[in-house]
């Protein structure tokens, strides 16, 4: 993606207040994957109609494996956050256009209510071909998106309803690797 001003596409506190509406009629299950992202490097984004997920490299073409995660110890990438993955519905509301979605740095976004009370930890999202599980490790926002989404984005996301709607989006880890598609649809598999 080429590097454009984020600033004149930052939306309002009202407009993000105004399409939350939306945001909370995801769906609770038979959800639908609307995007499907590549981060080949670090800020270069390759939107796919489908990509190949494996049990060892997460996203295959994703640099998830290589850039790792400086927050362990040894530097290794975070086995629970293989693929992030984002509601859609959020994703344009605070995006703007369906253009600047990849720029949240997402590989999975779903039309899918991916709340804490919907999605528990241990949940199993099931593609068909592909598996992903919901890990307890937060997904939060960062400068980065503050920067392209704007500063009321990012507020959205931390504030008590966008960490219980995780607005900023979910870590999984994959349980079954195989062919992921734009289109697909997800069976929701919650633990006990």
């Amino acid at each position: 993606m080429t590097p454009e001003p984020h600033a004149p596409h930052h939306p309002s506190a009202a407009a993000l207040a105004d399409g939350m509406a939306d945001v909370r009629r995801s769906p609770s299950d038979g959800g639908v994957v609307a995007l499907l992202v590549l981060r080949p490097s670090v800020d270069e984004r390759i939107v796919a109609d489908e990509v190949t997920v494996d049990v060892d490299a997460g996203v295959v073409g994703d640099d998830w494996l290589a850039r790792g995660n400086g927050r362990r110890p040894d530097g290794s990438a975070d086995p629970e956050a293989q693929v992030t993955v984002m509601n859609s519905r959020a994703a344009l509301l605070m995006a703007g256009a369906p253009e600047r979605m990849p720029l949240a740095g997402d590989q999975v976004y779903l039309d899918l209510d991916l709340s804490i009370d919907n999605l528990p930890t241990g949940t199993i999202l099931d593609f068909g071909a592909v598996a992903l599980e919901v890990t307890p490790a937060p997904h939060t926002g960062c400068k980065k998106f503050a920067a392209r989404f704007g500063v009321d984005a990012l507020r959205l996301t931390a504030d008590e309803e966008g960490k219980r709607l995780r607005l900023r989006g979910i870590n999984t880890r994959v349980v079954r690797g195989g062919r992921l598609q734009v289109g697909d649809t997800v069976t929701v598999n919650r633990p006990g």
